[in-house]
């Protein structure tokens, strides 16, 4: 699952536009606006402090969050933030009600375990990662921190589609419509000199189609 739930406090804001933007960023707030599950856009003024350290500490974009807005408690899933060019303080922030039914795209980490069972690295292959995040579509309340790759027993010219991977349940791809890949197992410079003609020669194929499929 996601980052661990939490509340932020925030003020609504009658007034809405740059102006407005500009006033609440010299008081020391970062505006933003809740909206979506059918009901009236609500722009808001959130602390500075809070919702920095929420950015920046990892997890924000599929974490969900409970915004107490004057009283009213609105659970919400952060959709985007936009930083500061230069300071990279935020300046505006983009939330999506959650109501129980609420469906969203999101991009989840890939996480990578068992390497040191990896025939083919051990072998000095080298795990050519194609895709450090996956998009998928999933309810908002079970978005997964990060999906996992085992890579016990894969060798040299092997691929690693989404097919091989164990997804939570309602968690879905969102490219549907071809097995993509993930990684692959290249040789490399390192390998023993008996293996390395074969092993390019296995691996060549497989990099020149996740290369053409990333593009």
């Amino acid at each position: 699952m996601s980052h661990e739930a939490y509340e932020l406090k925030a003020e609504a804001r009658e007034q809405v536009g740059k102006g407005s933007a500009r006033a609440v960023r010299r008081n020391g707030k970062v505006p933003a606006v809740i909206y979506g599950d059918k009901q009236p856009p609500l722009a808001i003024a959130l602390n500075y402090k809070d919702i920095f350290y929420k950015i920046h500490g990892g997890g924000f974009l599929t974490t969900i969050a409970t915004i107490d807005v004057d009283g009213k408690k609105i659970q919400v899933l952060p959709k985007d933030f936009q930083l500061d060019p230069v300071k990279d303080f935020p300046v505006h922030v983009d939330f999506l009600r959650v109501g129980k039914d609420t469906e969203v795209n999101v991009d989840v980490p890939v996480h990578f375990i068992n390497e040191e069972k990896s025939p083919g690295i051990k072998r000095g292959g080298v795990l050519n990662i194609v895709r450090h995040e996956v998009e998928f579509h999933c309810p908002a309340n079970a978005i997964p921190e990060f999906i996992t790759v085992d890579l016990a027993g894969t060798e040299i010219g092997d691929s690693i589609h989404i097919s091989a991977v164990t997804l939570p349940a309602g968690v879905k791809p969102v490219i549907s419509d071809r097995d993509f890949t993930i990684a692959t197992i290249a040789g490399s410079a390192a390998m023993k000199p008996e293996t390395e003609e074969a092993a390019e020669a296995a691996a060549a194929p497989e990099a020149e189609a996740a290369e053409a499929e990333e593009k």
